[in-house]
This record gives structure tokens, sequence and C-alpha cells, in this order.
């Protein structure tokens, strides 16, 4: 083939459209999904620490809160889908730490990518986490005697409901993760934080055998209200104030940090 011939060919080739937001947002994620397979010993750490918790409460002190194991289960499985998220969610600040220290964002910056594909990319991946964390406890559950009194409908509204809990709080530690470039203290922070939020709530005990003072925190803690409405949800008699009450701390968070976490990505490209 001539060269004139070739150029004529070459100018027929119409630019490629550029990619929509949802088509960056999909490749970051589906990035996040192949960490699993890259690095497995995440999916270790991610449902090791639930089922340990789920095992030894159940059957440690079970019997003393509740008169059996069986019984304590129908109190505690909700809870533990929600601490089980909300802990999960430390991951995402800890893979934006890395993320950032290995350089990785300074050369998605040079790419013609919406701005924020990375984070939604990361957002796709906590989502991936809480399924299959949340699908594991749910099915530990059923093992060991839970039962949803709701069936499957409440059994996926209430997960409807943890993976809008995870992406909420997931905010505050994409917002560590961008201030802190070393992982290990992104999750020294996140945990001392979220520590006495998760264990000064009604996830493991009913606040009713609390002190005045202690239960007075309890009950208008952001855990406790995510808890309360999963746990109505999965027994079939929650009320939309309760789930109103827990949605309040995901959407505000979501609200709030979601610019924060814009602008400081952002700042740091100065």
């Amino acid at each position: 083939m001539n060269r004139t011939a070739t150029t004529q060919l070459l100018q027929r080739v119409d630019r490629p459209a550029a990619p929509s937001a949802l088509s960056n947002a999909l490749v970051f994620g589906w990035r996040a999904i192949l960490k699993f397979k890259h690095v497995p010993e995440q999916l270790f750490d991610l449902v090791m620490t639930p089922i340990m918790f789920t095992l030894l409460f159940t059957f440690v002190f079970g019997g003393a809160l509740a008169g059996s194991p069986r019984e304590y289960l129908q109190f505690f499985l909700p809870g533990i889908l929600v601490q089980t998220v909300v802990f999960n969610s430390v991951y995402s600040g800890m893979g934006l730490s890395t993320d950032l220290g290995k350089g990785l964002f300074d050369r998605f910056r040079s790419l013609p990518i919406w701005s924020l594909a990375p984070f939604a990319g990361l957002m796709v991946g906590d989502i991936l986490r809480h399924l299959i964390a949340g699908l594991i406890i749910l099915t530990i559950g059923l093992i060991l005697g839970y039962r949803p009194e709701a069936g499957i409908v409440g059994v996926v509204a209430a997960f409807v409901l943890l993976l809008a809990i995870g992406f909420g709080v997931g905010w505050i530690f994409m917002v560590l993760g961008l201030l802190i470039r070393t992982p290990m203290t992104v999750m020294t922070i996140g945990f001392t934080a979220i520590f006495p939020l998760v264990f000064a709530s009604n996830i493991m005990v009913d606040p009713a055998t609390m002190p005045g003072w202690l239960r007075a925190f309890v009950e208008v803690n952001p855990v406790s209200l995510m808890t309360t409405a999963l746990r109505g949800l999965m027994s079939g008699d929650a009320t939309a104030a309760q789930v109103g009450l827990a949605l309040i701390a995901p959407v505000l968070l979501t609200a709030v940090l979601a610019p924060v976490t814009l602008w400081l990505y952002v700042r740091s490209e100065r």
C-alpha cells in the first residue's frame, strides 16, 4: 500500500469517544476487585475477624446474656454485620494511603479521566468487601441457628442499608488516607476512633442493662441507630423512622466529606 492510500485510510478513522465517568469508575472498580486475586491476604483479613467475633461472642457470652447461644444470635447477628462494615471501611483509607505512597495517584492524574474515578473505584471495592463479609457472616449465622423472620425480602433490605452505611462511613477513612501517608497510621487512628462507637453501642448488649449516663450515649450513638434499623429489617418490624435515623450519619458523612475528599485530592496536585 502506497503512502497516499495509507494517509487516506488514517484520515477516515475517527477519534474514539472519551470514556464516561461511569466507565472510568467501573474500570477502577475492577482494579479494586483484582486486588483480591493478587493480594489474597486482604481477603483473609476481611473475613477472619468477623468470623471470630461471631463465634466467640455467640458461644462465650450467649448463654450468660440471653440464656442460650441461639437466642443471643437472634439479637447479635445484625449487630455484627454493622460492626463488620464499619471496621472494613478502614481498609478504604489504608488502600488509598498505600496508592498515594507508591505514586499511583500521580499517574492517575496524568490520564484523561474523571477526577473522582479512583475514589469511585475504591468504593466499588468496598461494596464488594462488605458483601463478601456480610454473606459469610449471614451464612455462619444460619448454620448456627439464626433465622431472619422477615425472610429473603428483609435480608435484602438489610443488606441495602448495610451498603449505604459502608458507603457513608468509608468517606471518613478516605479523608484520613489523603491526610496520612502511612497505612498503618491510618489503621491505628481509624480503629482508635471507631472502637468506642462500636463497643459503646447496642450491638452486643441491650442498653437497658447499662448505667444511665452510658445508656444515654448509646441510645443516640449512630452505630446503635444503624443496628436497631438492621435488626428491624431482618425481623420484619422496622419502622420508617428507624431506617431514617440509621441513614442520617451516612448521608451527612457523604454530603460533608465527599467534597472535602475532592478538595484534598485537588490540593495535593499543587
